[in-house]
């Protein structure tokens, strides 16, 4: 069923819901669901808009019943991480790509994917200022490239300008139309910097994987912040009692502070070990 032109803003996120269905369902199903809460904001009321929104209704209510057994479908903390990694690594991937100067349409699709599924993650609360950052980068660098390319130009490698709207000038990598005249300019733009693997788990998505790739970012010189010396001799007080969610809270970050061991980010490691310290010892995040 085509998508009607009143929701074309979610047609991006159906698509890789599609691409999805049998390569990550839990993928497919949160695009699919981020894609009905934001259709019924747009335009719920026109009869064709409602017949589409109802069809994905139904949609979704039949892969929660075949996905009902999954812990990311069932409990909404361990959804999110699944997603949140799943972005990551797309991004972390287009990243190196991109800081090596290999620029090609796997590259491009996966900084504009990692952008969509970071987008995804609006459906279980307000997005952490961090992914804000990484989704107006990654949507940037990819219409950027993807321009530059169209037009026969070299993109500058690596983190470079971007303006305040998180836009590389020019029209949209969706729409496919080239008026952009080249990178920004210092004048224009202010500076955004993502340092590699910057909370990024390992293992990056096979799909967008060159067959020998197997590239490790080189960690950025960085100091290591100092461990909070009351988070270490805390002791549980008053009777602190944690509800099943608080665990599954403190498990996913300690799987952060995991994923960014794997690349050498000791800051990051330590601020996600430090969280869930602070949640096990006193019961609040």
């Amino acid at each position: 069923m085509a998508v009607p032109p009143q929701l074309k803003a979610i047609q991006h996120h159906l698509r890789t819901a599609q691409e999805h269905e049998q390569r990550d369902p839990v993928v497919a199903y949160y695009c699919r669901l981020y894609a009905m809460q934001t259709g019924m904001k747009l335009d719920s009321k026109t009869p064709e808009c409602r017949k589409f929104l109802v069809k994905l209704m139904d949609q979704l209510e039949s892969m929660k019943d075949d996905l009902a057994d999954n812990e990311s479908i069932s409990q909404e903390v361990v959804g999110n991480a699944h997603i949140e990694n799943y972005a990551l690594k797309m991004f972390l991937y287009a990243d190196n790509e991109d800081r090596a100067g290999r620029f090609h349409k796997n590259m491009i699709k996966s900084f504009y994917s990692a952008s969509l599924l970071l987008e995804v993650l609006s459906v279980f609360g307000e997005l952490s200022e961090e992914n804000i950052q990484h989704r107006k980068y990654a949507r940037w660098k990819a219409t950027y490239i993807h321009n530059c390319l169209k037009n026969g130009e070299t993109p500058q490698a690596g983190p470079m300008g971007m303006d305040q709207d998180g836009e590389a000038g020019g029209t949209s990598l969706a729409e496919s139309h080239t008026t952009f005249k080249g990178p920004p300019t210092t004048t224009n733009y202010n500076n955004i910097h993502i340092p590699p693997g910057a909370h990024a788990p390992a293992n990056t998505p096979a799909e967008v994987l060159p067959p020998a790739a197997a590239v490790k970012p080189v960690p950025l010189p960085r100091s290591v912040p100092t461990v909070d010396p009351t988070l270490l001799v805390a002791q549980q007080q008053g009777g602190v009692q944690l509800s099943p969610e608080d665990f599954t809270k403190a498990q996913k970050f300690c799987k952060y502070a995991g994923s960014a061991l794997q690349y050498e980010d000791v800051s990051t490691a330590i601020q996600n070990l430090q969280k869930a310290l602070k949640l096990l010892t006193t019961g609040k995040e």
